[in-house]
């Protein structure tokens, strides 16, 4: 299953040092033993067209084998940390799971 979040942090964080520790959090989430793969970014530089939605700041995509390890993963201690971590440094989040 694919587990994608994307985030829309909030202004004051949008500088190089806040985005620098929120990009070292994304990553940190992909040394939790449950995730098979998947990766983090900004949104691609494609072209515009009007089905593509690029307000989103940070967007993270991860891989799990099994849907009990996606539900490990979310019950994870370095999850909440993540989230305790940055929950108020954003100003939406989107989660959409598939599977």
């Amino acid at each position: 299953m694919e587990h994608h979040v994307y985030f829309w942090l909030k202004e004051e964080r949008k500088n190089e040092v806040d985005q620098g520790v929120f990009e070292k959090g994304l990553a940190d989430l992909f040394k939790i033993e449950e995730v098979a793969g998947g990766m983090w970014g900004k949104s691609a530089d494609t072209p515009q067209r009007p089905v593509t939605d690029k307000s989103f700041d940070y967007a993270l995509s991860m891989q799990f084998k099994t849907l009990d390890d996606h539900n490990i993963y979310q019950d994870h201690a370095d999850h909440d940390v993540f989230v305790d971590a940055f929950k108020d440094w954003w100003e939406k989040v989107l989660v959409m799971d598939v599977g």
